[in-house]
């Protein structure tokens, strides 16, 4: 079977960008959060703000999610982006076995504001930045080493370094062409909002810088910059072991 590798996020960290990047490899099965679609809409979901009437996907489950990335896998390799709190102590160690983990990061200062731009009414458990350091830590007890972790602001300043980190780190080839690629629509990555919170990406051209339109956490309710100083340690934890760019990029 060849390999699954996972890029476990939190919302807003240009994860989506990311994924995208990988899609333009050409190389890899990709999926959009699959864990995700199961814990919004599954049988078993567990999305906080669950109503009875919220859209639904009978027969969806977390077995479901991981016996399709398992027959994806024996056919090419494979990358998903997803994120911890979907998953966080409902995964096998069979699974956690399988795939090689990594982790994706931006400072909840810029990322925390975004979110509540897009989602005000978000509950604090949609956030997923205590259980993205808990999967964390989890993985690097049980690999006996860290996984690699790379920062949104370090992967925009310098995609080509910083990938091609990522891609050693992870055991895949650097393709330094799908660091670009053309403007449009990404329909198939974007399964329970209809693209609205991947406008940026169907603009962009690449992995490069963006300018901030959505202010500061001085600029968000007092519950929300409290989310933020929660939020602060755990990132830390990670960009405090985050790769660096390959100097010879």
């Amino acid at each position: 079977m060849n390999k699954i590798v996972i890029l476990w996020a939190t919302p807003r960290t240009t994860s989506t960008a990311f994924e995208w990047m990988m899609r333009m490899r050409g190389d890899m099965i990709c999926f959009h959060e699959p864990f995700g679609e199961a814990w919004y809409k599954g049988d078993d979901a567990l999305w906080p703000r669950l109503e009875a009437d919220s859209p639904r996907v009978s027969g969806l489950t977390m077995d479901v999610v991981i016996e399709r990335m398992y027959r994806a896998a024996s056919e090419k390799p494979v990358f998903s982006k997803d994120m911890p709190h979907y998953v966080l102590g409902r995964m096998s160690d069979e699974f956690l076995d399988r795939c090689v983990h990594s982790f994706l990061i931006r400072d909840p200062a810029k990322s925390i504001p975004s979110i509540h731009k897009r989602g005000p009414d978000w509950h604090e458990g949609e956030y997923g930045f205590e259980e993205h350091r808990a999967l964390f830590d989890q993985i690097a007890e049980r690999n006996g080493e860290t996984p690699p972790v790379i920062d949104s602001d370090d992967l925009l300043a310098d995609p080509h370094g910083v990938v091609d980190a990522w891609c050693e780190a992870v055991g895949i080839p650097f393709v330094p062409e799908a660091l670009s690629w053309e403007p449009g629509a990404r329909s198939e990555v974007s399964w329970y909002d209809d693209g609205s919170w991947h406008g940026n990406l169907a603009q962009s051209d690449g992995l490069k810088p963006q300018p901030r339109t959505y202010g500061t956490v001085d600029d968000v309710p007092p519950e929300i910059r409290a989310l933020y100083e929660r939020a602060t340690p755990h990132y830390s934890h990670l960009y405090n072991r985050r790769l660096r760019a390959k100097e010879n990029a």
